[in-house]
């Protein structure tokens, strides 16, 4: 009997091969917790009240869908991928919010310090975090891929070090660090 986790490889590649079929067989897999990671996302992301968690993830597969160049290998990689894609959706609307003529740039992300536990003193936005992880991630992938999976994904520690597989001491070393990596990138 195969894992869960080697099910949705098993179905990530044959669709990936043309049948559609896995796909339907996948969602189902794949949904709840998507939606969950949804949920998280928007209870911790102040600004999208009009967002529901189904909708974010209607967003999320429109874009997969759309995206003919991704490659999702396995279960990590679609939930990291995920992560990115429910990332680059609300930095999409935070960014359409800035430009909007009446209360455009009032979005902030007041609760980024709470969130993250980041001592910062001052609220932080969106699309400040989005280039700061770009620029981690040139720095050190495994480290930006941490703090999407704990930030924007949701996921406790040992969960990230499970998906990554990686011990959870890698875990907590890049996650204090990246903390402090974008304390300073942020306040600058």
């Amino acid at each position: 009997m195969s894992s869960p986790d080697g099910e949705i490889t098993r179905l990530l590649r044959q669709w990936q091969e043309g049948d559609g079929a896995s796909l339907d067989a996948l969602l189902p897999e794949v949904w709840q917790e998507l939606r969950r990671i949804a949920a998280h996302e928007l209870r911790a992301n102040a600004g999208h009240e009009t967002l529901q968690p189904t909708a974010l993830v209607n967003d999320l597969f429109v874009r997969l869908l759309g995206a003919r160049q991704i490659q999702i290998e396995n279960r990590k990689h679609l939930f990291t991928t995920a992560a990115k894609l429910m990332r680059q959706v609300l930095i999409d609307r935070a960014r359409a919010q800035q430009r909007e003529k009446r209360g455009g740039g009032h979005w902030r992300r007041a609760d980024l310090v709470e969130a993250m536990a980041l001592p910062i003193d001052t609220p932080t936005d969106l699309p400040a975090l989005d280039q700061a992880l770009d620029a981690m991630a040139e720095l050190d992938p495994r480290m930006a891929q941490i703090v999407e999976l704990r930030y924007f994904v949701g996921l406790e520690v040992n969960e990230v070090a499970r998906l990554l597989e990686v011990d959870e001491r890698t875990v907590y070393r890049d996650w204090a660090l990246a903390r402090a990596w974008l304390r300073q990138r942020l306040d600058a």
